[in-house]
């Protein structure tokens, strides 16, 4: 499948706003790890968990227009994080590529 078939649309602030950049890509697929790309846009790695927290938030509310409660998706998450966060299943490596 290419890109163009399974990438999801850019949202509408992404070409709205001049400024607007996208920070993070994450691909997916069955028996693999992920696969991200992303920029460092902020000053402080705190605001990386700002986002994450907003992400899954987002998830949550996803869940909700397939009828999932979103407090228990919300609960759900938190916990596969935590225990990611004390067990890894995997350690990231650097996907950049030049050219």
């Amino acid at each position: 499948m290419s890109e163009s078939q399974s990438a999801l649309d850019p949202p509408p602030i992404a070409g709205e706003d001049a400024g607007a950049v996208e920070v993070l890509r994450v691909w997916a697929a069955p028996g693999q790890p992920q696969q991200v790309c992303l920029r460092t846009t902020w000053k402080t790695p705190a605001a990386w968990g700002l986002m994450l927290v907003d992400v899954a938030r987002h998830a949550a509310l996803a869940y909700a227009k397939e009828g999932r409660d979103p407090a228990a998706v919300l609960t759900e998450i938190r916990g596969a994080f935590d225990a990611e966060w004390s067990h890894p299943t995997d350690s990231p490596t650097d996907l950049s590529r030049s050219g």
